[in-house]
């Protein structure tokens, strides 16, 4: 195995462990979801708080394992493989984080989550715009449009721009810890306007070299 698939591992077993000792601790209803003001408006029975979040770390894990396998063009995949392995990492501990954030507050510690979501969510996209960057056409990684998946060229300049625009979102999302009950803003509207933009930008850079072509 990896080393960066032991690291995994070994996180999610980590957290399950501590989610094992401090069961008898936590109360039967656990809080598992809060609005955009940063108050509990969701709970779930202990067990599935201590353990859902690294089960689905587990499951996700495996999934990003799997994939690079079954992809018609998984040679890509190699190409830049170090940094999709980089990605399975930071998206394990960002799970893991959120998990730890929900164990420490049932444990009575005063946790703002608009301060401490900011930051990580900005740290993951930051690090997808560096994977975007690197990525080589293939069939599950990257942006994924019919255009970028008809044409390197197509793929490669649309990736080079959306891999800066999601750094860019990842700078902004980090802000919204300063921005309150508006925090959730500065993460979803930079998304969907870079998801958007790339989308548009592919579309029309594959029209123009048609022409060109023609």
């Amino acid at each position: 195995m990896k080393i960066s698939e032991i690291a995994v591992l070994a996180a999610i077993a980590l957290s399950v462990a501590v989610g094992a000792y401090l069961y008898p601790q936590m109360p039967d209803m656990i809080a598992s979801h809060w609005d955009a003001a940063g108050n509990v408006n969701g709970y779930m029975p202990k067990f599935w708080g201590l353990f859902l979040m690294p089960l689905v770390a587990l499951a996700m894990f495996a999934l990003l394992v799997f994939i690079p396998r079954i992809d018609p063009l998984k040679a890509n995949i190699e190409k830049f493989r170090g940094y999709f392995d980089g990605f399975i990492v930071l998206m394990t501990l960002f799970l893991l984080y959120v998990h730890a954030i929900s164990v420490l507050w049932n444990l009575g510690v005063a946790v703002n989550m608009n301060r401490i979501m900011p930051p990580a969510l900005g740290a993951l996209l930051f690090y997808c715009g560096i994977l975007i960057e690197k990525a080589k056409r293939n069939w599950f990684i990257g942006i994924r449009t019919p255009w970028t998946l008809s044409n390197d060229m197509v793929w490669d300049k649309t990736h080079q721009l959306g891999g800066k625009l999601f750094k860019i979102t990842g700078v902004i999302a980090v802000f919204g810890a300063f921005a309150g009950t508006y925090a959730f803003l500065f993460f979803i509207i930079p998304v969907v306007a870079a998801t958007l933009f790339t989308t548009v930008y592919s579309y029309v850079l594959y029209r123009k070299l048609g022409r060109a072509k023609a």
